[in-house]
């Protein structure tokens, strides 16, 4: 526990990391990579050139000293890091490394401001946050390689089935190599998927959300690929849709995320997707009607026209299956082949007055995914509506940001 002189000057650095966070945070990265770069195995290298990952930790730096003496009100946030973390690989010994580096940083930027008295009491408090995320993550490995069919760290998966959804998105079917079980998991996880490029110095790794229902002998990933001039952000994806075929293999981690649908909950069911958003919406559709067959299901998706919609197919076979489940489809640009074949309901983009008139009962848990500007107004059109926090949840591609 931390004494009250401690948190009192760790109160006192607020104002501080509200203004010099982001140069704390990307001084310290660049020093943590120059010092170990064997790290970049783990890390993003596409976010951290973004400025995202440096942002995401700003933010939680922030979090941890604001609510410094009532850490248990940043546990829901610790949750959902940890679980990136255990899916990535990363240990309790990678943690006094980072330690070292923040109190560098912060030096480093801060120079005189940073008295020996504020970094020790830093350096005390790191301690104590550190041990949370520890601790959260010694369970989450302990569980993961211990549930039925788990493992510890990365396992082989062969490729038994690639195939092409749309312009941009291919699934691929996923099957343990050495035949033996895999666990289930929650609808709305995702998996780590982590292969060696050649030219490339160090490993990549990327999560790429389950877009099937659990209970298979497979996992099924749904990857968009990225367009050409974008390359350098998505050689993971492009890697998999160029490279990987049929029967080669996969390094994957055992399932991890904590945006997953309630399976207890007796509310109807909204999920608004945009792109590649639709991935995790697809495991709850799927599971919905397996699981709560007469559970209200509203499935909304957006994207370009009917040549970048993947899984289309699949969604109008349960919506047809299925009288509770109803599925929307809005195209920003339809194609003459989508007038044809009137398979949209909106064109242009989502908007409230639209949700209003489809969605039957607003007393709904909404769940939302997509590019972060449709996120954004996604969010935006449900809290003008009046819908409550404890009814929307959302997932970020990548490190969390604010909406």
């Amino acid at each position: 526990m931390l004494n009250s002189k401690t948190i009192a000057i760790i109160k006192s650095t607020v104002p501080v990391l509200e203004i010099h966070g982001e140069k704390i945070t990307t001084r310290f990265y660049k020093l943590m990579f120059q010092n170990h770069p064997e790290l970049l195995n783990i890390f993003n290298h596409i976010n951290q050139k973004k400025g995202r990952q440096q942002a995401a930790l700003a933010n939680v730096v922030y979090a941890a000293a604001l609510h410094i003496d009532q850490l248990e009100n940043i546990i829901p946030v610790v949750k959902q890091i940890a679980h990136k973390h255990r899916s990535l690989g990363v240990k309790a010994e990678h943690y006094p490394i980072v330690g070292e580096h923040l109190l560098l940083a912060i030096k480093d930027v801060l120079g005189e401001a940073a008295t020996d008295e504020i970094l020790q009491a830093w350096g005390e408090a790191y301690g104590v946050i550190a041990d949370a995320f520890i601790s959260i993550e010694a369970e989450m490995y302990e569980e993961a390689e211990h549930q039925q069919g788990g493992w510890k760290d990365f396992r082989h998966f062969t490729v038994s089935k690639k195939v092409k959804e749309s312009s941009m998105i291919t699934s691929f079917y996923l099957k343990s190599e050495d035949g033996q079980p895999i666990p289930s998991f929650l609808p709305g996880q995702y998996v780590s998927v982590r292969v060696r490029i050649a030219g490339e110095e160090y490993t990549h790794i990327r999560q790429y959300s389950l877009s099937d229902a659990a209970g298979k002998d497979y996992y099924r990933i749904s990857v968009k690929r990225e367009n050409e001039k974008d390359k350098p952000n998505g050689i993971v994806s492009n890697y998999l849709h160029e490279e990987i075929q049929e029967g080669d293999t996969l390094e994957l981690s055992a399932p991890a995320g904590d945006f997953v649908l309630d399976p207890a909950g007796d509310r109807p069911v909204v999920l608004i997707s945009g792109g590649v958003g639709l991935t995790p919406m697809m495991s709850m559709l799927l599971t919905s009607v397996q699981q709560q067959p007469n559970r209200e299901v509203t499935f909304i998706h957006a994207t370009m026209n009917g040549e970048t919609h993947a899984l289309h197919n699949q969604v109008k076979q349960v919506s047809t299956e299925h009288p509770n489940v109803k599925s929307y489809v809005c195209y920003q640009s339809p194609t003459e082949s989508d007038y044809e074949q009137q398979n949209f309901q909106k064109e242009g983009f989502i908007d409230l007055a639209w949700l209003q008139s489809i969605i039957e009962d607003k007393e709904a848990d909404f769940y939302f995914c997509g590019p972060v500007p449709f996120m954004k107004v996604i969010n935006e059109s449900l809290k003008e509506w009046g819908i409550t926090d404890n009814q929307i949840h959302y997932e970020f591609f990548g490190p969390a940001m604010k909406l």
